[in-house]
């Protein structure tokens, strides 16, 4: 599952702290039993015989076999928290999505073996309440005279409400991502941060309880004779004809009933609330990655080559907590980070964290871009004439290789001197993902007609088309709402004009296969199209759409903080100049990380903050992870520009990149 290099990780940390989380729940189960057992015994006109039942049933044998099996159900759910955990939400973008997640085989092993805990911590408290509740048949006396086993249908209810309960627990779980592992923005000792959490944990499981108790009233009375039947059969039990049916009216109108269910509900949830709760606060507890190391047999363990990792996700979250953090409270640490390598004098600390950060950075906005064009194209592949091949292959190569060089500082950008940076006379080419020329889409049926009028004006009948009359014209395309190149500012030498077509290309017609599948796609979804309830399935959600693409962000919060503290922190101590030969790259990449965030965010529904759920396990944080990250990145960058300030007018950048990061020392943005 994990690959050898990471694997002390999982044995020596991930397992540990899941089993200290088990281990608390456990020890949290006495008290917790013993307020279950006070609240269900409650009698407040015979308070001494109720105290004294109390503590007669604490002590009792049935009391000790129901703690151990509740003791054996918690070790259940703390194994199923550790194997279904995730740092990454997975967010469903349509309906048919959500139905396909709760239909997974794997949901499917979950919701059984949560159904079959129901019954187990069901049947703990039918036996700890007792009366009525205790057995499931009892001896009773038909019209005959004979005495006759008969079924309790108190016991089987609370069975099959502890079904039903697990049942709708792990339904919820998955619509309300509650394997979701969130990281606190404040950091809290284990005992404070439980502390606060509690009250909230116990109106939860009240509240869900409550829910869940109405839900199975009104499915028992219309499907309870089914299982009552069953089990009658199976058992060869009696159906007493003097009692009352719980499918009916006046069986269901029974108050102390409905009290003991609603109370085991509770009991049963905020006994699993509780072990998911210690679950997350142990495993995203902060854990402190050395820089370096002198032994060899260590050095996978240091932040510099945890960092890169790709599995587990929890150690590559709790890796950028951790620069995060030592950028900003430890000076002895940050200085491992800015020191050189001995022999050679070469930053391989400082190189692999900001190639990591900035490849972070370049991934979220190529994502971001690649969302943009779809919604513009209404979610169609541009479709491009073969008069404009050689111009969407170039835009292509220059959209590669920008990315490429946003993926990883640039080599010569590493090994040049601090003085080799700030220049002012000259002004580097710095291409990104974003300076692709635009292409307009004239098959769209949003275009205007304007447009359609210019580009018929350029069709191949024009004497001007495919040559150029002189190397100083040039032709002029409108660019993306990027970055422009060093070829507007005054310095910089004239772009050569472009390669035109070769007038030998011709159109490549698609194969006859090719067009049936194509024919055959096209109906197939015009059909469905017709169809409310599929469509209804289909279609995208556009807030669901934008909190997925920014799912991960809380490792690009922290690699930007992290990169931030580290650039304003070089300033005073850095004695190498390791971090500023970088520092052209960083504010590239997050200048366009900004430009593709607020693009982003002038989309519908992008800018809408969903309704945070009034009460549910469920960590719904990653639903603002993309104002956080908006907030997080406009910091960061006047982070850097109000420790540096004037002397950033000498980093080689764009001249699109100073004029908005002028913006910035102007504290207009």
């Amino acid at each position: 599952m994990f690959s050898v290099d990471q694997s002390w990780f999982v044995r020596k940390v991930i397992y540990w702290r899941a089993a200290a989380s088990v281990a608390w729940a456990v020890v949290l189960l006495p008290p917790t039993t013993t307020v279950f057992v006070v609240l269900s015994r409650f009698s407040l006109l015979h308070p001494i015989q109720w105290i004294s039942d109390c503590l007669d049933l604490l002590t009792s044998t049935s009391a000790i076999f129901s703690f151990i099996l509740l003791c054996g159900v918690i070790l259940v759910v703390g194994f199923f928290n550790l194997e279904y955990y995730t740092v990454v939400p997975s967010i469903a973008c349509s309906k048919i999505a959500l139905l396909g997640q709760l239909l997974h085989p794997r949901q499917f092993v979950h919701s059984l073996v949560h159904c079959i805990l129901g019954i187990i911590v069901s049947w703990c408290c039918a036996v700890t309440i007792g009366g009525r509740y205790r057995t499931l048949g009892y001896p009773c006396t038909q019209g005959e005279g004979s005495s006759q086993m008969c079924l309790n249908e108190y016991h089987l209810f609370l069975l099959l409400a502890g079904t039903f309960i697990g049942y709708s627990h792990s339904l919820v779980g998955v619509v309300h991502n509650m394997n979701y592992v969130s990281f606190h923005t404040v950091q809290q000792y284990k005992y404070l941060c439980f502390k606060g959490t509690l009250p909230s944990i116990i109106k939860c499981s009240a509240t869900q309880a409550l829910y869940s108790v109405r839900n199975f009233i009104a499915l028992y009375f219309f499907l309870g004779y089914a299982p009552k039947a069953w089990i009658c059969k199976t058992l060869d039990l009696q159906i007493n004809s003097s009692v009352h049916s719980l499918d009916t009216v006046a069986g269901l109108l029974d108050l102390s009933l409905l009290y003991h269910l609603w109370i085991s509900g509770t009991f049963l949830l905020f006994t699993w609330y509780i072990t998911v709760l210690l679950f997350r606060i142990f495993i995203t507890e902060v854990y402190s990655f050395p820089v370096q190391s002198t032994f060899a047999e260590e050095v996978n363990q240091c932040l510099p080559k945890v960092i890169i990792g790709k599995q587990p996700m929890i150690l590559k979250f709790l890796a950028l907590q951790d620069l995060a953090l030592l950028s900003q409270h430890s000076p002895s640490r940050r200085s491992e980070v800015f020191s050189l390598s001995q022999p050679g004098g070469h930053p391989h600390n400082w190189n692999a964290l900001s190639k990591e950060c900035l490849s972070l950075l370049a991934d979220l906005t190529q994502r971001l871009v690649a969302h943009h064009e779809t919604v513009a194209t209404n979610g169609r592949a541009k479709t491009q004439s073969s008069g404009s091949s050689t111009k969407s292959t170039s835009s292509e190569s220059s959209v590669t290789s920008g990315t490429e060089d946003l993926k990883t500082p640039r080599s010569n950008a590493l090994i040049r001197t601090p003085g080799s940076v700030f220049m002012g006379s000259s002004m580097g080419r710095l291409r990104g993902p974003l300076t692709a020329p635009f292409t307009p889409d004239l098959d769209s049926p949003f275009s205007s007609p304007a447009l359609r009028h210019l580009a018929a004006s350029r069709v191949p009948s024009s004497p001007w088309f495919g040559t150029v009359q002189s190397p100083h014209i040039v032709r002029r395309c409108p660019k993306l709402w990027s970055a422009s190149t060093d070829s507007q500012t005054h310095d910089s030498p004239p772009a050569s004009p472009a390669p035109a077509p070769s007038p030998t290309q011709t159109e490549k017609k698609p194969s006859f296969l090719a067009q049936f599948l194509q024919n055959r796609k096209d109906q197939v979804t015009n059909f469905l199209a017709r169809r409310g309830l599929i469509m209804y399935l289909l279609n995208k959600l556009p807030e669901a759409t934008s909190q997925a693409l920014f799912a991960d962000s809380q490792s690009h919060i922290w690699a930007l903080e992290g990169l931030s503290h580290l650039v304003v922190a070089s300033y005073s101590e850095d004695r190498f100049g390791v971090v500023q030969t970088s520092l052209p790259s960083i504010l590239s990449s997050m200048l366009l990380l900004q430009e593709a965030v607020d693009r982003h965010f002038k989309l519908p529904h992008a800018s809408s903050k969903a309704a945070r759920s009034t009460c549910s396990i469920g960590d719904s944080s990653y639903k603002t992870l993309r104002f956080a990250l908006r907030a997080t990145l406009k910091t960061a960058i006047y982070r850097i520009t109000t420790t540096f300030r004037e002397h950033l007018n000498a980093v080689q950048l764009s001249a699109e990149h100073r004029k908005r990061l002028q913006h910035f020392l102007e504290y207009k943005e």
